[in-house]
């Protein structure tokens, strides 16, 4: 299984290396892959696709797979990767294997018709101390048709960096049951 992580705008694919999430993902028989986005860790040099808080073109993360060789793919997008995963889960459902949304931004760009839409199963997480974004993207990603949640408690925007091991347990028990 391919998986695809993402990350936030304070943050880097290194993130996922410091915190162990690329080493539990191999112990578990996947093939995960962490990328910076454009502008940000170390691809500073390249050029954003869009604005910070607009949507990306979905073509940038169906590039990104076809690239990397990454065939239905699970997605994991916190924070200000979700202007790069919406609209990639949205138009290119079928390149998904799954989506797991951790308080990403824009999910009010789209209407509750179209995240019931999507089948693919996702894993909605967020920390219950996240005050920006956890409730409001849960509000909006709750229309996903095939959902489930995990609220990771005292943890903030950044839960995965707030408790690692509750995320890890709460990711991979998700991929088993794909």
């Amino acid at each position: 299984m391919s998986v695809l992580l993402l990350h936030g705008i304070r943050f880097s694919s290194e993130n996922w290396l410091h915190i162990g999430t690329l080493e539990t993902l191999a112990r578990a028989g996947c093939r995960a892959v962490a990328i910076d986005l454009p502008g940000l860790g170390q691809s500073k040099s390249a050029e954003a696709p869009a604005p910070v808080g607009e949507l990306a073109p979905a073509s940038f993360l169906k590039g990104v797979c076809e690239q990397l060789g990454l065939g239905p793919v699970v997605v994991i997008s916190p924070s200000l990767s979700g202007m790069y995963s919406l609209p990639f889960l949205l138009q290119h459902q079928a390149l998904v294997r799954a989506y797991v949304p951790v308080a990403p931004i824009c999910t009010d760009r789209f209407t509750a018709e179209q995240y019931q839409s999507v089948t693919v199963p996702s894993l909605i997480v967020y920390g219950d101390q996240d005050a920006q974004l956890g409730e409001a993207s849960l509000r909006n990603l709750s229309n996903l048709s095939n959902h489930s949640v995990v609220v990771m408690k005292g943890a903030g925007h950044p839960c995965y960096l707030d408790d690692p091991d509750t995320w890890h347990k709460a990711l991979t028990g998700f991929l088993n049951t794909l």
